[in-house]
């Protein structure tokens, strides 16, 4: 709504430049998360910790913004509502909560919305160059790579940026360019919109938006030819079976996965069978130690070994 954009046009740049989120929940203040902290949006456009000062949303804040996300028509988000958020131009992300109808025991759509989490999309171009030269070998053939992670520590944005220079190519290390298939099940990665990927992804990369990732894994095998197949946050029984079909047919894989090292994502049966199995090459380790997406540690495949901290 417009006096809520009004609102946010008021916040210093220096906090909107590392604007990740807007949540909008009503009755309850209008909050921005920068750097993964809270912050109340006051009357008057600041920043304020008061709960008596901040602007509290508002049922017809709630109403407008539904109508400006949907373009005044329910029935055309109907399918992403099941899902829970819907991607708008540029890229972003709006979240949905609400009330869930189901049917058949399957989420058939969401009502009386309640709230919004605005996601604001955001690529660093470069994010992978410290990476790139230690996930291939001498012969430019790309490594198997598990990314590990905790949440909010950069693996998306990583694997973005790994999946743009792999299609692109990369002249100083020899890299062509590669024929990439990706598995976009959250639209997170391209963050397609009516199709159209709103990151860069790179020339070479053909992107399922919205698939589940084993069954996109083996749609990408059958019909695109892909060099590389990547997707995100792996961890449910068939997505280990689909990547170890692709890596058994020659294809490359890089993926990732929420934990804190090696040892935590040991403990879950299904990945610990990728691992003991030596299907990954490398593994690429993120933390907070040097600040969001810190690559605390690469791990060779096979040994375990640590080849590289802090960097």
């Amino acid at each position: 709504p417009i006096h809520i954009a009004e609102l946010l046009k008021n916040i210093s740049t220096s906090y909107l430049l590392y604007l990740e989120e807007i949540r909008l929940r009503l009755m309850r203040p209008l909050m921005l998360v920068i750097e993964n902290k809270d912050y109340m949006i006051a009357h008057d456009g600041s920043i304020t910790k008061e709960h008596n000062r901040a602007y509290i949303v508002t049922k017809d804040d709630i109403s407008k913004t539904f109508q400006f996300v949907s373009q005044c028509s329910v029935y055309s988000i109907e399918e992403e509502l099941r899902y829970g958020y819907i991607t708008i131009p540029g890229g972003h992300r709006v979240g949905f909560s609400g009330h869930v109808l189901l049917e058949n025991e399957n989420i058939k759509t969401m009502k009386h919305i309640s709230g919004f989490n605005i996601r604001v999309a955001r690529e660093i171009v470069g994010a992978a160059d410290k990476v790139l030269p230690y996930v291939m070998d001498q012969n430019g053939r790309i490594f198997n790579v598990l990314i590990i992670s905790p949440p909010k520590a950069g693996k998306t944005t990583l694997l973005r940026d790994i999946i743009r220079q792999l299609s692109s190519g990369v002249i100083s290390l020899g890299i062509q360019g590669f024929n990439i298939g990706l598995v976009d099940e959250r639209s997170e990665i391209a963050c397609c919109y009516e199709g159209i990927p709103q990151n860069d992804v790179g020339i070479r990369t053909d992107v399922l938006d919205g698939c589940p990732k084993a069954k996109g894994m083996m749609l990408l095998l059958r019909s695109m030819s892909p060099d590389i197949i990547a997707t995100d946050e792996i961890g449910r029984n068939e997505d280990v079976a689909a990547i170890e079909e692709a890596i058994n047919t020659g294809v490359t894989i890089i993926t990732t996965i929420h934990g804190q090292n090696l040892d935590d994502i040991k403990r879950r049966p299904a990945i610990r069978k990728l691992i003991n199995r030596g299907f990954f090459n490398r593994y690429v380790v993120l933390g907070f130690s040097s600040g969001v997406g810190s690559i605390e540690s690469i791990l060779e495949g096979n040994s375990f070994k640590n080849i590289v901290k802090h960097i």
